[in-house]
């Protein structure tokens, strides 16, 4: 029960942070950050003694929920799922530091709103049963859509009822395939069941398990998100409190690509085999479509927002080449950008509050007052358009060089966008911190220089040693997805 343990102490210690902010100024944060620290704790000892997890999908718990319907709650883990539950669970910390001093609003209500939004997103990357994983999938949704409605900037609410539009009609339409495959074990076994396990024996037709595949697609793309799914993305982003920003590009991107490796790729393999041209091209254009936009802008969080739909682009290219490397960089490309794109958040989120605009045309020449703030920003800059040495550039060069034997024409153009990722990130810094000084601001205190420099850190240690990430992963899962496509060469 180790996960569900996680789950309750986030979602607990969200009720106890707002109770105990009503009654004492400034404790729920405290509350929270010992909430996240215990969680973090019960993970690691957990992973410690039981490294068989790392060899095989696991199921922990399988307890009867809803007998009607023959639904369990039922967690597992897998070298996937740790890594992304280790990621989401060390932005929470992020997410609780660069909120300690600007909600000033319903602070305890925010907290349990932050709280609950992990607490879901963990449910996610658990979720053995399908019922679960949509049950989990809607939890971690409608705090988030209060966190920007309530805590965002001045069009909040237009970016957050575009955010939840979005993602709840994709999801109704992934509710429709998940109840469908219900059906059709319930036709070929006599019993209804959403277990993950029992759903993969399934032998559907080509054109309904197609259909099937297309109905979770377009969910995960939306989230994930690719174009032409991505519109609501630089809004959601842009209206965000900086903790919501954060939250979004660190870890509710990656529920997407999550989806599409646990549920696409995983339960239909043939359809995602058939549909793997059309996927990559999706990729391609979201890797150059999003540096063209980030280019374009002029507002800080919005440039960063698009910089997200290009580099989500890799992931999309790596898993539909069905190859073992550019899987390895899909995942390395997650953690990457989990990290980066939640620094240049974090960083976007101070200079705001020292400014209070987000306008690149008002910045310009801030290097003069602030240089370790301004050292930060190009090293994630850097990292973001893969400088050597960093993680990012491990997590693509291996997406594409892994994708090339199978998709070399998609491979080529999506090369450009690392150009367009050094020209964009080069405008971003030169832009707000180059040139002549426009106005002055105060260099980052002790707190935010513990929040740039855990994460710069980390992209440094993943960059140089990415097996600390890639031998947590067996070639299991990459042959399960490989073995029944056809017209690929299986690699691993």
């Amino acid at each position: 029960m180790i996960l569900t343990q996680i789950i309750l102490v986030l979602f607990v210690g969200g009720i106890v942070a707002w109770i105990f902010e009503n009654q004492k100024n400034n404790s729920g944060k405290w509350v929270c950050l010992l909430a996240i620290g215990l969680s973090l704790a019960l993970l690691i000892n957990f992973a410690n003694s039981n490294h068989e997890i790392f060899h095989q999908y696991v199921q922990l718990s399988n307890i009867s929920w809803i007998d009607n319907f023959n639904v369990f709650y039922a967690t597992g883990l897998d070298s996937l799922s740790f890594i992304l539950i280790s990621l989401t669970l060390l932005l929470a910390l992020i997410c609780v530091l660069v909120s300690w001093q600007e909600i000033t609003d319903k602070v305890g209500f925010y907290y349990f709103n932050l709280m609950a939004s992990i607490a879901g997103i963990i449910g996610v990357f658990s979720a053995t049963d399908l019922f679960l994983f949509f049950f989990f999938w809607e939890v971690m949704l409608l705090p988030m859509t209060a966190l920007i409605a309530i805590w965002g900037h001045e069009h909040r609410h237009y970016a957050a009822i575009k955010f939840f539009i979005f993602t709840q009609v994709s999801s109704l339409m992934m509710l429709i395939a998940i109840i469908a495959l219900a059906l059709i074990n319930q036709q070929q076994t006599g019993q209804l069941s959403f277990d993950y396990f029992v759903l993969q024996q399934l032998s559907v037709s080509a054109d309904i398990e197609f259909y099937l595949m297309l109905g979770f697609f377009i969910a995960f793309a939306v989230k994930l998100p690719s174009f032409p799914f991505h519109t609501w993305l630089p809004d959601a982003h842009t209206q965000a409190p900086t903790a919501g920003s954060v939250l979004l590009a660190g870890v509710l991107l990656k529920t997407g690509a999550y989806g599409l490796i646990r549920f696409v790729i995983g339960l239909f393999p043939q359809a995602s085999a058939d549909f793997a041209t059309t996927a990559s091209w999706l990729g391609v254009i979201s890797i150059l479509y999003g540096a063209k936009l980030a280019f374009a802008q002029t507002d800080f969080k919005r440039l960063v927002a698009y910089s997200s739909i290009s580099h989500m682009g890799f992931v999309m290219l790596a898993l539909f080449s069905f190859d073992q490397i550019a899987y390895h960089g899909a995942i390395l490309t997650l953690v990457a950008h989990g990290l980066s794109s939640a620094a240049l958040f974090a960083m976007a989120g101070m200079v705001y509050a020292r400014l209070h605009s987000r306008d690149l045309q008002l910045m310009g020449g801030l290097f003069a007052s602030a240089p370790r703030m301004g050292g930060m920003l190009l090293a994630f800059v850097a990292a973001a358009f893969g400088l050597p040495g960093l993680v990012n550039f491990v997590g693509e060069f291996m997406s594409l060089a892994g994708s090339f034997k199978a998709m070399p024409l998609q491979v080529i153009l999506a090369s450009l966008g690392l150009v367009g990722s050094a020209i964009y990130g080069m405008y971003l810094f030169q832009q707000s911190f180059q040139g002549p000084v426009k106005t002055n601001i105060i260099d980052l205190s002790s707190r935010e220089l513990l929040i740039c420099g855990s994460l710069l850190s980390l992209l440094v240690i993943f960059g140089l040693y990415p097996e600390l990430i890639l031998n947590h992963f067996e070639t299991y899962f990459v042959n399960q997805v490989s073995q029944p496509v056809l017209g690929m060469e299986a690699i691993g």
